[in-house]
């Protein structure tokens, strides 16, 4: 079988660009634009490009951990519950994929080509408590924050949340980010960074962890959000002339900001979206993504949940910076702001300023296959 050949071993890369001039790549907002029309078209086993049997072993343990979220779920339960009595050898993974999916070529009237970023879990200086260095804070969810979920009222206003406070008897708009900065938020500061900068990339992120001087990381996760809308810091240093799009980067933003320390405040008014957080049981597993798993690095990934269903298993086909193939089958175990469309893939990286540098290279075309549970049918465009 082709699929079953070895590919080349690489090292992952990826990219905040989408992000940075775009939306969040975390879980801290969903995607606002609707997916192109999206086309599956069945496939044969045969035309998935190879991969090896690290790739395949290492994909596959990923999607089958994410399977204690799935034991209810209509489509995934039974392969789930198969997937549990899998040896630990490529050949009965194979078996296993062959007997139980269907492979579907994703597209959309935009082409079978799409984009491939990543993103990672920082890991930035901090503390518990307020000192001299470390005196930007890291707000738990308000104790005034209002969330009303419309679906409630409005069945067709699905997964939308309406969030504000009250004044008087009035329901009025959280306060923007400028604000809770200068004025503080109801809330306990469940950690102090060092640098506001540490703060705006951890809200993009979604989760990260603060080194404490004790040696111990602090695990943080995205809670909740003030409701406004999320403006990308990269495109604002655009429209003001500072920097071009193909220089947008994390790096290239931290270093205008060490240019112009006076600006950061002005830099960061520009985004009115602020998102609390919640601590996590220290661990060294990765952050948690939408489906509620630890993310598994360089085989999770954040998808368009309308065109690929949380907790499926996805064949994922494309390169690094470096020209090397990247070809495995991943787990979509996460969703991002940034991540709408149907053949687009956002790869978790890991933990750390490694998986950062890397998160800054890659912005790769790439292809998509759907291994969907045989006989369950595919989850229609409303469902998505």
């Amino acid at each position: 079988m082709f699929w079953n050949r070895p590919s080349r071993h690489c090292l992952i890369a990826g990219l905040l660009t989408s992000a940075l001039l775009a939306g969040c790549t975390g879980p801290s907002l969903k995607p606002t634009t609707s997916p192109a029309a999206t086309t599956d078209t069945p496939v044969s086993w045969n035309s998935l490009p190879p991969t090896s049997d690290t790739e395949l072993s290492a994909g596959f343990a990923a999607w089958r951990a994410g399977c204690v979220k799935l034991k209810n779920d209509a489509a995934w339960a039974k392969p789930c519950q198969a997937a549990a009595g899998v040896p630990a050898s490529p050949a009965a993974i194979r078996d296993f994929l062959q007997t139980q999916m269907d492979v579907y070529a994703l597209g959309s009237s935009e082409g079978r080509q799409g984009l491939i970023t990543g993103y990672y879990e920082p890991v930035y200086p901090g503390s518990l408590t307020r000192t001299a260095k470390a005196t930007v804070p890291v707000y738990a969810v308000p104790d005034d924050l209002i969330v009303v979920a419309l679906d409630d009222i409005y069945p067709e206003l699905k997964g939308k949340r309406l969030r504000g406070r009250l004044k008087g008897r009035t329901l009025v708009p959280y306060d923007a980010a400028a604000t809770i900065a200068s004025n503080g938020a109801k809330s306990p500061a469940i950690a102090w960074l060092t640098s506001p900068m540490d703060l705006q990339f951890l809200q993009i992120q979604g989760s990260g962890r603060v080194q404490l001087a004790n040696g111990r990381q602090l695990r943080l996760a995205y809670a909740d959000q003030n409701g406004r809308p999320y403006r990308a810091i990269g495109k604002w240093l655009v429209e003001q002339g500072e920097l071009t799009s193909t220089e947008v980067s994390m790096q290239s933003i931290r270093a205008w900001a060490s240019a112009h320390p006076a600006r950061i405040a002005e830099l960061l008014a520009s985004n009115p979206s602020y998102v609390f957080f919640e601590r996590k049981p220290d661990s060294n597993e990765g952050p948690s993504g939408s489906l509620n798993v630890p993310l598994s690095a360089g085989y999770s990934v954040a998808v368009d949940r309308r065109a690929i269903p949380l907790g499926s298993l996805v064949w994922l086909s494309t390169t690094t910076p470096d020209g090397l193939n990247l070809v495995r089958p991943v787990a979509a175990q996460d969703t991002g702001g940034a991540i709408a469309g149907t053949v687009r893939a956002d790869l978790f990286l890991g933990t750390g300023d490694a998986a950062g540098e890397l998160a800054g290279r890659m912005k790769q075309s790439g292809r998509l296959w759907l291994l969907w549970p045989k006989g369950v049918a595919l989850p229609g465009a409303s469902a998505r």
